[in-house]
């Protein structure tokens, strides 16, 4: 049930009219059931995933809480972590360590069993398990059930995310919001421009993109420069389209969900980018993994280990393949870098006079990283390197077209951005917005046909 699909549609208007009708004490009920609906019409199987991953965090929450003894707080700790991470391990890496296996060697023969990947398990067990760590550091106290399990399961992020934390959700969740015209029409606004991004700028960048990488010797070095910088914004238009489309029917609902995207594309450092790109997920590997590793407490040494583990981890969380975590370590090097060069503050601030330069310079660090993100594998995105480095560099119309659109759509994005995020108010801005989404709508209706799913649906 994609959030472009005309199922959804009807679904999520359903929902809408209901929850805006009925009385409060059905208004959780009735999101439960329908987020749980939500999940089982991509795979009814997995619902029991699901609810055996949440139900185990939610009593590990409930023995945490009321325990008294250290040591017995830490043994339901790990039994969550233990539950949560054997899930994860086992439905998303079991093929990839199985191949790996035999890859190294070939003559032991392979077991016919292979898992299907439950649709966004990466995210629901981060969610789920954030829950029962901020109950064992004291951040938070237990809820009842049906607010825990709709925490997990809530159709707008319960895919691709955002994550969001349970001190951000919960004391919504247990005072209702009231319904506000302007939340729907924010929230109308929002989910609009997400499935413009989705449609009309990912899906078509995506048709330049995949057949370059798939065969990269077919095309030029110059054409497979252009495949790097569409990819760069695909994901980006893909992921942050599905972003405000979940924010934003969350919104029209009531509920506010964090941002995940801040200009990324405008970062001036490896730092600054990860600040902005993501940013639950970062803050997520930050606050859970970071600081249990030990942060930056014990030296210098410690901290830099600490931080590429996190991002190596990191790495290997987007996916059961070697090109994930070669990106992920491929980042964790570039922080580490970052933090031993002089003159580094500690906030990661660059001269205002550099700052053009080292945009242009951190572009392109990031998106020689998205070389090894979007290939199949490790031989390919080898091969279109090579392809890249080999030339000939040779031009025609096309190709000027195709860059010259690019261009345009990323500037347009940029300022469109900056200036949302400067919270733009006047009448000329506002009918402008509207005019602009109102018509990038229409467009993107025309090419909606095309089905791809979201990128971050594999994660």
């Amino acid at each position: 049930m994609l959030f472009y699909s005309l199922e959804f549609a009807v679904f999520y208007l359903a929902v809408f009219l209901a929850y805006r009708l009925i009385p409060a004490a059905g208004k959780k009920p009735l999101l439960l059931i329908a987020s749980l609906w939500f999940y089982a019409a991509w795979d009814w199987r997995f619902l029991g995933l699901i609810l055996l991953s949440s139900g185990t965090d939610f009593l590990c929450g409930r023995f945490i809480h009321g325990e008294s003894r250290p040591g017995a707080k830490k043994a339901w700790l790990i039994l969550s972590l233990a539950m949560n991470l054997g899930i994860l391990g086992f439905f998303k890496y079991f093929n990839f360590f199985l191949e790996s296996f035999h890859a190294v060697f070939p003559h032991v023969p392979e077991p016919g069993l292979k898992i299907i990947l439950p649709v966004g398990i990466s995210f629901f067990t981060f969610q789920s398990l954030s829950y029962t760590i901020d109950i064992y550091r004291g951040q938070v106290k237990p809820v009842p059930a049906p607010d825990f399990f709709l925490f997990v399961a809530f159709f707008p992020q319960l895919l691709s995310g955002p994550i969001v934390r349970a001190s951000e959700f919960l004391p919504q969740l247990q005072a209702l919001p009231r319904f506000r015209w302007d939340d729907v029409w924010e929230g109308a606004l929002l989910f609009a421009r997400g499935f413009c991004k989705k449609v009309l700028l990912a899906n078509l960048l995506a048709h330049f993109a995949d057949p370059r990488f798939a065969r990269p010797e077919a095309y030029g070095a110059l054409e497979c420069l252009l495949a790097v910088y569409a990819f760069a914004f695909q994901i980006y238009w893909d992921f942050s389209g599905y972003t405000d489309m979940a924010r934003g029917s969350a919104l029209a609902l009531g509920f506010r969900f964090p941002e995940n995207f801040n200009l990324p594309y405008l970062s001036a450092s490896p730092r600054e980018f990860w600040r902005r790109w993501h940013m639950t997920l970062s803050t997520w590997l930050r606050d859970y993994l970071y600081k249990s590793l030990g942060g930056d407490r014990h030296g210098r040494l410690a901290t830099l280990r600490n931080l590429f583990l996190t991002m190596a981890l990191g790495g290997l969380w987007h996916g059961a393949n070697w090109t994930f975590v070669i990106w992920g370590c491929y980042h964790g090097t570039l922080l580490v870098i970052q933090r031993l060069l002089p003159g580094q503050e500690r906030q990661g601030n660059v001269p205002d006079t550099w700052r053009p330069l080292r945009i242009f310079f951190t572009f392109h660090l990031v998106c020689l990283g998205w070389v090894f993100f979007r290939a199949e594998s490790l031989d390919m995105a080898l091969r279109f390197l090579r392809r890249m480095a080999s030339g000939p560099w040779d031009w025609h119309p096309a190709l000027a077209l195709t860059a010259g659109g690019l261009l345009v759509c990323a500037g347009w994005q940029i300022v469109s951005e900056a200036n949302r995020a400067r919270n733009a108010s006047g009448l000329i801005w506002q009918g402008a917005r509207l005019a602009v989404t109102a018509a990038g709508v229409a467009l993107a209706f025309v090419y909606s046909t095309d089905s791809a799913p979201f990128l971050y649906f594999q994660f």
